[in-house]
């Protein structure tokens, strides 16, 4: 068995899907592994840390045209800059692991179905108990919190932390984070280690314990959220009457803050937005808003993906692809969830996929020229 590993193409795109401590896991079951040159460079793995734990370098075509199974962290087909070569290097059969966009990019996933490989999406993987370890979402939403946390203090005009000096008291500064989930509440725990004053809202009451067990108070919103979370533990998408008071009520909040770092995002769908352009007004000059759904369209109105806005003195950051500008952690962490995906579908050192596997049934979006997750057809409309 042959896993490849190419080099990342998509621009900015600083991660490698597996590093060097992950090949001897791949080893002992089984795999020869072959990496691209180069393709762990930007991460901080020159191609000698992979040789040294027993890894061939290749070029792209060789990675490419031996590999029984690829591993992405943006899957063939997500990246319309550099993909006609490698949709034509596919061969029928192969096995393709990486984050497919299958809930969101129909010309991705109609690709990867035309290529005749099994696709298999990091990012369709079940929140089961089981799967933890290897739920991409969550570990790199980890480290988009934490960042999160850092570009809101780099981008403040004040420090977080309350400080006596000798010039005088300097008070410390008020940040709001909306949205507890991962990245929300590694958030708040970095903030809060930062010394600000943080304070947290999400639609799930369910989180309340979770937000104050770091620090931080929990806001509370005269709101009916009994369908606010869906089996999976994810926020579910509510109806534009639920968003509009929602605004409502927290225009207040956001003005008593001085950095606001939103991160409420829905699987598939546009984020909503939760911070209109007059609460961006509300706010005082100087504020700062940490925009991390900028990707899928973002949770303030002004937000613009990858730029910042200045909207009368308070700066509007919509960050884009924010776990590569950790490139380190970010691949160790991606790593070990891609290889523990990929050793569940090996038994005596051959591939058997399984796809009785709740895990695997669920993440396969692709096979034999097939679009064949029913989430994905649906999500898509086809």
């Amino acid at each position: 068995m042959i896993v490849g590993i190419p080099k990342e193409t998509f621009p900015g795109e600083r991660r490698v899907s597996i590093v060097p401590g992950t090949v001897p896991s791949l080893q002992k079951a089984g795999f020869i592994v072959h990496v691209e040159s180069g393709a762990g460079l930007e991460a901080g793995f020159p191609d000698k840390l992979y040789e040294d734990q027993g890894a061939v370098i290749s070029d792209r075509a060789e990675v490419f045209a031996k590999a029984d199974v690829l591993l992405q962290i943006r899957a063939v087909g997500t990246n319309p800059e550099s993909d006609t070569e490698d949709l034509k290097a596919l061969k029928k059969g192969q096995i393709v692991i990486g984050v497919t966009e299958a809930l969101s990019n129909a010309n991705a996933v109609s690709a990867l179905a035309s290529s005749k490989v099994k696709a298999f999406a990091l990012e369709l993987v079940p929140r089961i108990t089981r799967a933890q370890s290897m739920d991409v979402l969550s570990s790199q939403a980890n480290i988009a919190g934490y960042k999160a946390a850092l570009i809101a203090a780099d981008s403040l005009p004040r420090m977080l932390p309350m400080m006596m000096t000798a010039a005088g008291t300097m008070t410390p500064a008020r940040i709001l984070v909306i949205g507890a989930g991962v990245a929300g509440l590694q958030a708040i725990a970095t903030c809060n280690r930062l010394g600000a004053i943080v304070s947290a809202y999400d639609i799930r009451p369910a989180v309340k314990e979770q937000v104050q067990s770091l620090g931080a108070k929990f806001v509370e919103l005269e709101l009916d959220t009994g369908e606010s979370e869906d089996k999976g533990g994810y926020a579910k998408a509510m109806d534009e009457e639920f968003y509009k008071k929602q605004r409502e009520l927290m225009a207040k909040v956001v003005a008593e803050n001085d950095a606001v770092i939103s991160t409420a995002a829905v699987p598939g769908k546009k984020a909503p937005i939760l911070i209109t352009e007059e609460m961006v007004a509300g706010m005082k000059p100087g504020s700062i808003i940490v925009d991390l759904a900028a990707e899928s369209g973002g949770n303030c109105e002004v937000t613009k993906a990858g730029e910042t806005v200045d909207k009368n003195g308070v700066k509007v950051i919509g960050p884009v692809n924010v776990p590569s500008s950790v490139p380190f952690h970010a691949s160790q962490m991606y790593a070990k969830n891609i290889a523990n995906l990929l050793l569940l579908m090996v038994k005596d050192e051959e591939l058997n996929i399984n796809l009785e596997d709740e895990i695997l049934k669920e993440s396969l979006v692709t096979d034999d020229g097939k679009i064949v997750n029913e989430r994905v057809k649906e999500s898509l409309g086809l």
